[in-house]
């Protein structure tokens, strides 16, 4: 079903595949992708979107998310990466030292990003849960 959102005067129905990769194709989500997505999941309670599924292969992530005009993928791609890596650091910095000696990182610089409007929410849902 699909839903519209509607402000005091525009109505919108945002939505985002979004894909992000780890630093050098590392393995990482192995170990810490449950982790991952918790805190994707927090982050995203507290900001403008609305995570609708979310599965982690090996070496990235995929993402359906529902956003707000107000809200561009650069902001929601940012938060997302920056929070996901300052929070894994704090926890987990003697593990990804043995990764990432040289760096505080996490993610590799790009990402993969399409809008997916109205068409095919469903297939591209069965497709994110596939991952992994």
């Amino acid at each position: 079903m699909v839903e519209y959102h509607s402000g005091s005067h525009y109505k919108y129905f945002l939505q985002m595949h979004l894909i992000l990769v780890c630093k050098y194709r590392k393995k990482l989500l192995v170990r810490f992708g449950s982790e991952v997505k918790n805190l994707c999941y927090d982050l995203s309670k507290r900001h403008n979107f609305i995570i609708k599924t979310m599965e982690v292969d090996k070496d990235h992530i995929h993402l359906l998310i529902d956003f707000k005009p107000k809200s561009s993928v650069k902001e929601i791609v940012r938060k997302l990466k920056s929070y996901t890596t300052v929070m894994l650091w704090k926890q987990y910095s003697v593990e990804l030292k043995k990764d990432f000696w040289a760096e505080h990182t996490f993610w590799s610089d790009g990402y993969f990003v399409c809008t997916i409007g109205n068409a095919n929410e469903e297939t591209i849902r069965k497709y994110i849960e596939s991952q992994g």
